[in-house]
């Protein structure tokens, strides 16, 4: 199982945003649902469809840095680090606590056969996980009420986001003081660091960072630091060029990453982690080179950028508590694709109507109070 990410970060304040960047985080974010779908009716990571889906978290890291170079890179000093968490709360959180609510509304639909704990798991300790959840600190194994070692039992996903706080601290406290020679040595650094873990998997691929096991600590960490980081480094280099039809060339290119089949097969894993490794070294900055470079024509056109943006972050942040119900059904009954894809499309469509129900009202209402309340400045 792997919980796709990333996080999915907002644009914040009052800075003009790269609006093709908003599509693809949808374009992204609604790859990653599609993706979890079929998980469930593969039998293992080498006949999965849409193969490639969990690299969507690592292409959000990358998203995410580039982002926040660009917003906040030249504020330092106007803006204290205070102000900055305060921003990324405001941003991020209420998203969060929402999505805990939907896992916890959720949680005891998805007993299975394949989750038995769920069944025994008293009210209240379904509760507390979901209370713990609100803070986005991981749960001990020992509060694992689902069964799948998950940081976030009620919401899987949550645990890219977990990470992308961690960047921003990371960013805030320290790493916003390299000078981009320094940035560009952390930056190879995490390269090199990422490249191992890919091509010495024992499943070939970056798959991972969603337990507080060790081990899985040390894939979510590896998948963070160079994404996010090179993604601060393009926002600090990239002359940005002009590129015609950008959201449609990225939109294509991010599909066809996303989709391609397993590479080198059982007999030659490491072929898979280089092909990893390549789109997150490589592909993924150009992907969000190629979307800063470009220009949204037309009024069609910047409406389905700015419905993408919209239910990007909301999408990703709630879907998973319906997919943790669909794979209980697949795998207490034995479902075939077939009967599959239409519970599937209605998974998606369902996922994509909450999401956008959230954010209108609940999300950016939260948001707006809270600017209000503790921002002198306006959050757009």
């Amino acid at each position: 199982m792997d919980s796709t990410h990333a996080q999915l970060l907002p644009y914040p304040d009052s800075k003009n945003h790269y609006e093709i960047l908003d599509g693809l985080r949808g374009v992204a974010a609604i790859m990653v649902v599609i993706f979890h779908f079929f998980e469930p009716l593969s039998t293992s990571h080498l006949d999965q469809i849409v193969n490639h889906g969990y690299l969507a978290v690592d292409f959000f890291f990358v998203l995410s840095g580039f982002v926040i170079g660009y917003a906040y890179d030249d504020r330092w000093g106007k803006m204290t680090l205070k102000g900055f968490f305060k921003r990324r709360l405001i941003r991020l959180h209420p998203m969060i606590i929402m999505g805990m609510i939907i896992g916890a509304i959720g949680f005891y639909f998805g007993t299975s056969e394949l989750w038995p704990s769920i069944g025994q798991t008293p009210v209240w300790k379904m509760l507390l996980v979901m209370l713990v959840g609100f803070t986005l600190l991981p749960v001990p194994l020992s509060m694992d009420i689902r069964g799948w070692g998950e940081m976030h039992p009620l919401n899987g996903p949550a645990w890219s986001l977990f990470f992308e706080y961690l960047a921003n601290m990371l960013y805030a406290l320290f790493i916003r003081k390299f000078s981009n020679k320094a940035l560009a040595v952390l930056v190879f650094i995490a390269g090199c660091a990422l490249i191992h873990l890919a091509v010495t998997s024992p499943n070939g691929d970056v798959i991972g960072g969603w337990s507080v096991e060790p081990s899985q600590l040390r894939i979510g960490f590896t998948r963070l630091m160079y994404p996010f980081f090179a993604g601060l480094l393009l926002s600090r280099m990239g002359k940005l060029a002009h590129v015609k039809h950008a959201f449609l060339l990225c939109s294509l290119l991010i599909v066809l990453i996303l989709s391609i089949p397993r590479i080198g097969g059982s007999g030659h894993l490491w072929m898979n982690g280089l092909y990893d490794s390549l789109c997150i070294l490589f592909l993924f900055p150009l992907i969000v080179y190629l979307g800063a470079s470009g220009e949204v024509k037309g009024k069609y056109a910047s409406k389905i950028n700015k419905f993408l943006g919209d239910i990007s972050y909301p999408i990703y942040i709630i879907h998973y508590p319906l997919i943790y119900i669909y794979t209980a059904w697949v795998a207490d009954n034995k479902i075939p694709l077939r009967e599959a894809l239409p519970v599937g499309l209605l998974v998606l469509l369902s996922s994509i109507a909450i999401a956008y129900a959230c954010l209108k009202l609940y999300d950016r209402p939260v948001r707006e109070w809270l600017t209000r309340r503790f921002l002198t400045s306006v959050i757009k």
